[in-house]
């Protein structure tokens, strides 16, 4: 037993002998990283060299990350001690330059880009070393490079004077763009040509800078010929109209033809830019059979080009269509036309992708995107009238085509085309309903930016008045909305989610109260009770509110309070819970005090019971929030109970957090009232006086609803009985005429049947009413304005409002009898009505 126990130990201690040897290897590679003495030695400058004399001695003897440093800090020396700067150092950054790294470069074209546009005030000889510098590196092998010392010239010329650029950029330049020189060399010269244009008189530009942009028109290298044609718009814009058309238009109709692809492609770009500088003369002599041409030949035979051709094509349908005659307008429309459905064949009315190599229905899918994002464009351009006959169809197969991109780039210019149908909006409700429901969360990420906008559109235009067009738009609607959330509740992309749910509160401006109620408010508290983003909860839970708010039913008002209450606040989960509180802190901002106090303050003071500590610390958190919507005296048994809570939380409360909350609470609670300016508190009761006359106007609009009904059902069943006594009448007439004498019995036979019908006669019911029209009270309840609450929406609604001004929620309860003997009264009236009629 001794020898196991030894052996045993053995093992272990072999073990960790054996794990010590592998953090020996471990820590090898750590040791050989570290700096030797020799290496530190090196590092290590004077303490009592100055700023100057460091730099220097760093830049001649340094290491590659201390000129670095040097290097970057340059700007901060200039500001410094510009001359010593000048002097020593920068001679030494210019010596470095010469075998730096790329990154040194980067860097240093950086600190010389930052100097030339401070504001330190340079001389003349400052200036030339550095641009000196700038243009030497140019020229530099590595492209990275090169291309970032031209970037620094190009923003240096901004912040640089005439004389200075004429001298130091414009006389080397000369040299630079000759053939002689590399294409690199060439390239930035265009660039440069381009920049200074807009620095000098037309004069000036005429006469030193054209030959030079002739030539480079004319450049062996079609990458010059490019790039110099991509320069031409602004060395129109330097030299003026007038010279534009004699110097610039030739040029760009050569470049036009010009056998590079890529060449033509910036003629038609640099066109389409300075179009608003070519008279129509120009425009339709010159201009159309161009691009024309261009079209035609891109179509044919260089896809390639397509792409930039299509991106381009609604600012040059806009810009020349005040120059077109019918048949060159009808022209432009149908290329259009064809570009929108390239690659594509219609097969029994759907479109789809024919078969292609991948790289060119990549093209072809970049064409049809590109004109979905023009279709605006098209739309002004084809006049919104004749959009049903001309565009339409284009439209549809735009938001019904086989690639996602095209589909998403409809849905985000939607409400533009929206915008321009106006009153013919319901062209296109098919297509918002198919983009609703579209398979892919892209396209409905891309049409939920801007849905609002679209649906209080889509649904507020038609051919006729805005409830006619709600009519045919909205049953569609409702069932695509729907769809469209439960796709993305059902994804995981939780930020569409939310979006989608924060458009959700334009609803009660779009249809009405009991589409809401029963097709989206159950929905809202699944989303609240059973969605895993608190985010999306709270999105809900704001939802959920305007819903409430603008629901003009006392029934379904209560109805969702109660449910609230019962699964929210009284909820099993102290998730639910947490909620609720979230709840009450946006209903204390959509509704007015009272209100809040009455339906939403004693559930949450209730939750100081909580067994959970992170509802209990919450509710601590809005104390002082919730004693703010107390109104004193009539709602002193509310403070009373929240004072209550309070002393409780101190007393019984064992959780640290909430214990250390509270105190801090008392505090706040204590000077809710001292601390609040007085402009403050009287701006937040003017708001709380507005919410809550649109409350009350909200009751009095449903006792408006109410009695209308009822008035307009008893004006109804009088009518209908009066036409039963004229007809007996009639009846009656027409028997003693013809000397069939009616017996007295058969007299008193009626007189029953009458009291039958009267007496039978069922209750009132609620009808639509037609007065007082839904969409007329919902736009009413959304205006913003305290004199908008006083205008009248529509012709019958001043006298009725004014005369249920007294009727209010706690009248309603008392109401009952009164509207029973009303009732009656009618009744007989409408009976004694009918006898006297029937008499006569």
């Amino acid at each position: 037993m001794f020898l196991s126990k030894m052996t045993f130990n053995q093992s272990s201690l072999f073990g960790q002998i054996d794990d010590l040897q592998d953090l020996a290897i471990i820590e090898r590679p750590i040791r050989r990283s570290l700096k030797t003495a020799e290496e530190i030695e090196k590092l290590t400058v004077d303490e009592d060299l100055n700023d100057i004399e460091r730099a220097v001695y760093l830049l001649s003897s340094g290491q590659d990350v201390q000129r670095a440093s040097v290097v970057v800090n340059l700007p901060n020396l200039v500001r410094q001690n510009p001359a010593e700067t000048f002097r020593r150092v920068v001679p030494k950054v210019r010596e470095v330059l010469h075998v730096a790294g790329v990154e040194m470069q980067l860097a240093a074209a950086g600190s010389f880009l930052t100097i030339l546009q401070d504001d330190i005030i340079l001389i003349q000889t400052h200036t030339h070393s550095i641009l000196q510098i700038v243009l030497l590196n140019l020229d530099h092998r590595d492209a990275v490079v090169s291309n970032a010392w031209l970037e620094t010239l190009l923003s240096a010329i901004d912040a640089l004077p005439k004389e200075t650029i004429r001298q130091e950029i414009l006389n080397p330049l000369v040299s630079k763009a000759q053939l002689s020189q590399s294409v690199q060399a060439r390239l930035a010269s265009c660039r440069i040509l381009g920049k200074v244009a807009g620095k000098f008189e037309s004069q000036i530009v005429k006469k030193d800078l054209l030959p030079l942009v002739r030539s480079l028109c004319q450049d062996v290298e079609y990458e010059v010929r490019s790039c110099m044609c991509h320069q031409l718009e602004n060395i129109a814009r330097g030299i003026g109209v007038d010279h534009t058309k004699a110097v610039v238009l030739p040029e760009l109709v050569e470049l036009a033809r010009d056998e590079g692809s890529t060449v033509r492609l910036a003629a038609f770009d640099t066109i389409v830019n300075l179009l608003e500088m070519f008279d129509n003369d120009d425009r339709t002599r010159v201009i159309f059979p161009l691009v024309k041409a261009f079209c035609e030949k891109c179509f044919k035979a260089d896809e390639a080009v397509l792409a930039s051709l299509s991106f381009q094509y609604g600012r040059l349908c806009h810009g020349l269509s005040g120059s077109f005659t019918e048949e060159q307008h009808l022209w432009f429309l149908e290329f259009y036309k064809k570009l929108c459905i390239l690659g594509l064949h219609l097969e029994n009315g759907h479109c789809e992708s024919q078969a292609y190599p991948l790289e060119l229905e990549r093209k072809y899918e970049l064409v049809r995107k590109n004109c979905a994002y023009n279709f605006p464009a098209m739309v002004l351009f084809a006049d919104p009238k004749c959009f049903l006959s001309e565009l339409y169809p284009t439209f549809s197969s735009l938001c019904n085509d086989p690639e996602i991109s095209v589909r998403r780039t409809v849905a985000a210019g939607f409400h533009e085309v929206v915008k321009l149908l106006g009153p013919n909006v319901h062209y296109i409700h098919k297509e918002l309903v198919a983009l609703l429901q579209d398979d892919s969360l892209e396209v409905l990420d891309a049409l939920t930016n801007t849905l609002q906008e679209t649906l209080e559109l889509a649904t507020s235009r038609g051919e006729g008045a805005g409830t006619e067009s709600k009519q045919v738009s909205v049953p569609e609607l409702i069932p695509a909305l729907a769809a469209a959330e439960q796709k993305m509740a059902a994804s995981l992309r939780w930020r569409v989610h939310e979006k989608l749910l924060q458009r959700y509160s334009c609803l009660p401006r779009i249809i009405s109260g009991d589409q809401i109620y029963f097709r989206f408010l159950q929905r809202m508290f699944t989303i609240i009770t059973t969605n895993n983003a608190l985010p999306v909860q709270r999105e809900a839970t704001r939802t959920l509110c305007v819903f409430l708010r603008y629901n003009r039913k006392l029934e379904q008002r209560q109805e969702i309070i109660s449910k609230v209450v019962d699964q929210l606040a009284q909820g099993r989960s102290y998730w639910n819970r947490l909620r609720y509180l979230d709840l009450c802190e946006i209903a204390m901002e959509l509704f007015s005090k009272s209100y809040f106090c009455k339906n939403f303050l004693v559930p949450a003071l209730e939750l100081v019971n909580d067994p959970v500590a992170n509802v209990r610390y919450k509710l601590c958190c809005l104390l002082p929030r919730l004693k703010s919507t107390i109104r004193l005296p009539t709602e002193k048994p509310m403070l009373q109970q929240l004072e209550f809570c309070v002393r409780r939380l101190l007393c019984r409360e064992k959780d640290k957090d909430v214990v250390a909350t509270i105190r801090k609470i008392v505090l706040e609670l204590d000077k809710i009232d001292m601390t609040e300016p007085y402009h403050k508190r009287h701006e937040r009761d003017l708001l709380d006086q507005k919410k809550e006359k649109e409350e009350n106007l909200l009751l009095e609009m449903e006792q408006l609803e109410r009695q209308q009904s009822e008035g307009k059902l008893t004006t109804d069943k009088h009518s209908e009985k009066k036409r039963k006594e004229m007809k007996k009448a009639k009846l009656a007439r027409s028997r003693s005429l013809s000397s069939h004498p009616t017996t007295p019995k058969m007299v008193n036979s009626d007189k029953p049947s009458k009291g039958k019908e009267t007496d039978g006669c069922p209750a009132p019911r609620r009808a639509s009413l037609h007065p007082v029209s839904d969409e007329s009270l919902r736009s009413h309840h959304f205006s913003t304005t305290s004199t908008a609450m006083s205008t009248t929406p529509s012709a019958s609604m001043p006298v009725l409002i004014r005369s249920n001004t007294t009727n209010t929620l706690d009248h309603r309860s008392n109401g009952g009898k009164d509207t029973q003997s009303r009732k009656l009264s009618i009744q007989r009236k409408s009976n004694s009505f009918g006898m006297q009629s029937g008499r006569e």
